[in-house]
């Protein structure tokens, strides 16, 4: 199918969790600039807005809040094309160190909003002819880390999830892929440093320790987004895409 280069969502209805900040803020200018419209579910609303980028307030932890999200695309636009889990919270501690309370909120924003959100969107976009759900997991979801036990439980299941989604809803011409980023230059990887009493700038040097020899950037994770979210990738589903500078491969 031939698509216009620049603008390779055009017409396209898309849905981005956590869209305020970081990978999820990149990628929803990255995605109303390629020609979609965006609405973005997070708690927090983004601190520069875009004609074609919609925000609504919603815990993607809470059932009522993800049905909200997605009858409000079907009010306003009547169809769904890209749904991108990217919702997400880190908390560093060993299981020793964990509260029980930080467990459940990691799994119930990393994990539940993922389930939630889809639960409600694969019926419109079904409707819609079918689309592309991409969830946000993490390089740490294929190899553990250091006191990140939650994290790194709730991005192993998203990998397993992605694969057993995408099981499920080829029939209805549904791709479901999964993202694992490496160590990203966003809030929240600044936040770890401060979880764990670094200094931020030498917590950045040290995940830089990687065969590029630096951390990311949000728009590049956004780029490969954007592929998953395109027909570029028509033919790929049920694959979790590693984009983290050569971690995987090796650390220098």
């Amino acid at each position: 199918m031939a698509t216009n280069a620049s603008a390779p969502l055009a017409g396209k209805i898309a849905i981005i969790t956590g869209g305020s900040s970081g990978i999820g803020c990149a990628t929803a200018h990255l995605f109303a600039d390629r020609g979609a419209r965006v609405i973005i579910a997070d708690l927090n609303a983004p601190t520069s807005a875009s004609s074609n980028v919609i925000f609504q307030k919603a815990d993607v932890s809470d059932a009522m809040d993800c049905r909200a999200v997605v009858e409000r695309v079907r009010r306003e636009f009547g169809r769904l094309d890209i749904l991108f889990n990217n919702a997400g919270i880190i908390r560093r501690a060993s299981v020793l160190e964990l509260d029980e309370s930080d467990w459940d909120r990691v799994m119930a924003v990393n994990v539940k909003s993922m389930f939630l959100m889809s639960k409600f969107a694969i019926p419109l976009m079904t409707e819609s002819g079918g689309g592309s759900i991409i969830n946000a997991a993490s390089g740490w979801g294929l190899t553990g880390g250091p006191r990140a036990v939650a994290y790194c439980a709730s991005k192993g299941a998203v990998v397993l999830l992605t694969k057993a989604m995408a099981v499920d809803h080829g029939a209805q011409k549904i791709r479901v892929n999964c993202i694992c980023p490496g160590d990203t230059d966003t809030p929240m990887l600044r936040d770890e440093a401060s979880q764990l009493g670094a200094d931020p700038e030498k917590f950045l040097a040290d995940a830089a320790a990687r065969p590029l020899r630096r951390v990311g950037r949000p728009e590049e994770i956004a780029e490969a987004v954007l592929y998953l979210a395109s027909d570029a990738s028509s033919f790929v589903t049920g694959t979790a895409l590693v984009v983290d500078g050569g971690g995987q491969a090796g650390s220098i």
